[in-house]
């Protein structure tokens, strides 16, 4: 689900931004031929993701070092756990800790993360789904790792799937003074619908009620109700009667997710996921051998 090319791009532009002309404090400090074995070692509790991440970091800084990742990717982690070995010239093995350290920690806070979600509406058939507030240019290792914690994948860009939300609504309503608003929406969203692939996901944002109707006239597949409270949240879930996808969104944190998972919605999107995981706390403890030592 994570392309290796796509890996080696992504952490080949880390490296050459990390180090751009060489590692100075190395290639001065460090005898060329000492070897390093290093071991990645969990410092707390939590889900393990990018461990081909990590493992690309030292295998593009240099193929003569060796990496073997000892815990699957969505495997849980204890204190004093290692995930990992990595063994070569310790010069080499040393210029690649930060940006292999950096990509596993923050994937592994993503992952971990989202386990918590998960963990909360377990007794519930809500999914726990990600949105498109990811780093630029880091998307799919965030999403892999929010697979990794047990969660779903909205879609994955703009041109994936139609998504209109509140201003997209705004604009159609605009461009359609003479007619209703209700109808407007409904007849533009049907206009689109009939020139889409057949296999193209629409999916509509609503941020009141009486915009419900509306939209389920249109034939679309997934209605998202935004920032809605836990009252209009049922209501919502009843006036649309199992006909598609109810997605809730806006307002979501771990002490509120239980709650609207509970008012029987089928989907929750859940921005933190990405833009708030906190990195997990994971170090590289290196031991360095001297030839002729």
């Amino acid at each position: 689900m994570l392309p290796p090319a796509h890996i080696d791009r992504v952490v080949t532009a880390a490296l050459e931004e990390d180090a751009p002309w060489g590692d100075l404090t190395g290639e001065y400090l460090l005898p060329a031929d000492a070897r390093a074995t290093a071991v990645l070692v969990a410092r707390e509790g939590g889900v393990f993701s990018g461990g081909d991440v990590f493992a690309a970091a030292f295998r593009l800084t240099d193929p003569r070092i060796g990496i073997e990742v000892h815990t699957p990717d969505g495997g849980r982690m204890v204190p004093g756990q290692v995930l990992a070995t990595v063994s070569g010239p310790a010069r080499s093995v040393l210029t690649a800790e930060r940006v292999g350290l950096n990509f596993a920690q923050r994937m592994s806070g993503i992952a971990t993360l989202t386990a918590r979600y998960v963990a909360e509406v377990a007794h519930t058939g809500a999914r726990i789904a990600d949105t498109r507030k990811t780093t630029p240019g880091l998307r799919a290792l965030e999403r892999h790792a929010v697979r990794c914690g047990g969660g779903h994948n909205h879609r994955f860009s703009l041109s994936d799937a139609v998504m209109a939300k509140d201003n997209h609504l705004a604009v159609l309503s605009a461009l359609a003074p003479t007619t209703t608003p209700g109808a407007a929406v409904t007849q533009a969203l049907q206009a689109a619908i009939a020139r889409l692939p057949h296999t193209t996901h629409v999916e509509v944002e609503v941020d009141r009620l009486d915009q419900i109707d509306a939209v389920l006239a249109a034939g679309v597949g997934t209605i998202m109700l935004d920032n809605f409270t836990l009252d209009e949240l049922r209501a919502g879930v009843e006036r649309i009667g199992g006909r598609v996808t109810v997605e809730a969104s806006g307002g979501v944190s771990l002490e509120t997710v239980r709650a609207i998972a509970e008012t029987g919605v089928d989907v929750i999107s859940v921005g933190a996921l990405t833009h708030s995981a906190r990195a997990v706390d994971l170090g590289l403890d290196v031991r360095v051998e001297i030839a002729g030592a």
